[in-house]
């Protein structure tokens, strides 16, 4: 049974791969042939699921293929089965399958028809490998997928400000999300000395004995997988980009951000609970703020004016609850949960553009006013209060902007005397002498090379904090994140056992992506002549295929699952020691402002409303 595994991811591969290839204005050869992926993928595994139960539903584990082997490190995919994987699997086949059938109509002749159906087949893949993921690295590559699909399906609406304004907002959001993964997997790494598979986190006696005296490590691992559940599961402090990420079509916002997506931290809690059930702290905390996410979500979600918003604050609140059931240890309940939240949503979402009119003609002909409320049974003043409060959304887009994007920006703010020319005469230089100590550690002692991974990592952060503030010239900017890159790899070549090989596993795929994006860059100059930062172009519209060419080189350079960076990434951090906190922050929070450089130049060049358009365009949503 277990090959059938394979079955199930290579299925939405192939299906994502053969649709790049259908022609564009062909509809219907476009939905069929979305229609029979996803309904052979559906039927194929209600069939496998039927067996398995049939069988005595035990877990299933394949270590698949083994991607890269070096001295104490291995890269493996690794599928696993229990559960956990067949509810979200039905749930998910299912769900995709109606939304596909439901966007062939509502997107009828729409310029980008065969775009939106290859990137719900991308969004399928890539939740597919999420949930069949038997390790973390596994895990990761559906996770990076489904980051750029969940993009390129709010900025679907290209042309528009708004859209691709609140995409580069939740792909930030994304980042975070991201960036705690990674660090869950590099303590992991340092704590099990192995590429530990879900299904070994299952034995309570092997994770006591690595926690016995590694306790803190455990509960940083813990604290990392509750960061990455609550920004992809939109709880607190990250709830205001979920009702911003449905400026994309209605059935992307309900496969997306009512049902499937936005479940994944719900997921990712459920798969790694038996790593922290023992730890009575952690299980507080993700009770506590479910609970607290859950009231403030509520109430936003009873003043909300736009039926979407209301639906992703309630789904919001639900998700929180959903929380509360696993840090009590009720997994049972909380898969239930997850499945009838799931359907409710996508089809509240999907019936929404019809809900608007039927409710207009309730409130003219049978509209009966509720005649009370729990929030009368308040004092007038907190009634107010906490109108005012749910109004604003209790400010939770100020707070992460004032708390986490203001000091970032500022602190970029701080080094715009970096111009090419120094950047070049003072980086360029320092680099070549950090690679001849590299060559020649004899030269220099132990402290001092501990001194130098902190320099070069700074300079690393350095040089992303430029290239996410710079508003003038792009092809700076992509050299700059290029260049961060490098510096990162020569910060970590000072640690012990970090071979040459594994650099050039890591660089080789930067540099062909700086390379071929720094031409496209070029060649898009040359024949718009204008493409500063300081706005949006929407060069998209006249240059697609310049578009698509500098969106790979994207992927690539921000280590998506497409190139040798993204396991490079993964060598960087097994190679940075446990003690070395500086070191790990500085390269992690590099990785995060390094995507958002990545995605922010491709966002400002090639999408929103383009430049020579006398169209008035919205800067604001309700």
């Amino acid at each position: 049974m277990k090959s059938f595994l394979e079955f199930f991811i290579l299925l939405p591969l192939v299906g994502f791969v053969v649709s790049l290839f259908l022609p564009r204005l062909r509809e219907g050869i476009i939905a069929r042939w979305t229609f029979a992926s996803v309904a052979t993928h559906m039927i194929s595994f209600q069939l496998f699921l039927i067996f398995w139960l049939i069988n005595g539903n035990q877990e299933l584990n394949l270590k698949d293929i083994v991607i890269y082997k070096g001295d104490g490190y291995e890269f493996f995919l690794d599928f696993y089965f229990d559960k956990i994987t067949a509810v979200y699997v039905f749930v998910g086949s299912l769900l995709t399958f109606m939304v596909a059938l439901y966007s062939r109509t509502y997107l009828h002749r729409e310029p980008g028809y065969k775009r939106f159906f290859n990137t719900i087949l991308l969004f399928y893949l890539g939740y597919n490998i999420v949930v069949f993921a038997g390790n973390l690295e596994t895990l990761f590559i559906g996770w990076e997928i489904l980051g750029i699909s969940s993009f390129l399906l709010i900025a679907f609406y290209r042309d528009r400000y708004l859209p691709v304004k609140n995409a580069v907002k939740v792909f930030s959001i994304y980042r975070v999300a991201d960036v705690g993964l990674i660090l869950a997997m590099w303590m992991s790494h340092h704590l099990w000395h192995e590429s530990i598979t879900f299904d070994k986190l299952t034995n309570a006696d092997l994770i006591h004995s690595h926690l016995q005296e590694h306790s803190w490590v455990g509960v940083f691992i813990a604290l990392m997988f509750w960061l990455s559940a609550i920004a992809k599961s939109a709880q607190l402090p990250f709830s205001s980009w979920l009702p911003r990420a449905m400026e994309g079509p209605t059935p992307s916002s309900a496969i997306f951000y009512g049902s499937l997506s936005v479940h994944l931290g719900v997921f990712i809690m459920m798969r790694t609970y038996p790593f922290w059930e023992n730890q009575i702290s952690v299980r507080i905390l993700i009770g506590v703020m479910g609970l607290l996410t859950a009231v403030i979500a509520t109430g936003i979600a009873r003043v909300q004016s736009s039926v979407k918003s209301q639906i992703a604050y309630s789904s919001i609140a639900q998700i929180g609850l959903i929380f509360i059931e696993i840090a009590a240890g009720w997994g049972a309940i909380a898969l239930i949960h997850f499945a009838g939240n799931a359907f409710l949503r996508t089809y509240q979402l999907l019936v929404s553009p019809s809900v608007v009119s039927y409710l207009i003609r309730e409130q003219f002909y049978n509209f009966v006013p509720h005649i009370r409320s729990i929030e009368d049974y308040f004092p007038k003043k907190i009634q107010y209060t906490l109108y005012i409060l749910c109004v604003k959304e209790w400010n939770l887009d100020s707070f992460m902007y004032r708390y986490l994007w203001n000091p970032v920006k500022w602190l970029g703010q701080q080094v715009n005397f970096l111009t090419l020319g120094r950047v070049v005469g003072i980086f360029i230089p320092t680099y070549l002498a950090g690679l001849f100590l590299v060559y020649h550690k004899d030269l220099v002692s132990g402290q001092v090379q501990h001194g130098l991974t902190i320099l070069f990592s700074l300079i690393a952060l350095i040089c992303v904090l430029k290239a996410f503030t710079e508003r003038k010239q792009a092809r700076m900017s992509w050299l700059l994140v290029i260049m961060n890159h490098f510096w990162i790899a020569l910060a970590v070549s000072f640690n012990e056992n970090f071979s040459f090989d594994e650099i050039h596993i890591y660089l080789s795929g930067v540099t062909v992506a700086g390379i071929f994006g720094f031409f496209t860059l070029r060649r898009l100059a040359l024949l718009e002549g204008n493409i500063d930062l300081n706005q949006f172009h929407g060069h998209s519209y006249r240059h697609p295929k310049i578009a698509a060419a500098f969106l790979i080189a994207c992927l690539a350079a921000t280590g998506f699952p497409i190139t040798p960076t993204f396991i490079g990434e993964d060598l960087i951090f097994s190679h940075i020691h446990e003690d070395q906190w500086v070191l790990a922050l500085f390269v992690s929070t590099s990785f995060i402002i390094d995507g958002l450089a990545i995605i922010r130049i491709y966002a400002r060049i090639f999408l929103g409303p383009h430049s020579k358009s006398v169209y008035e365009m919205a800067y604001r949503s309700s």
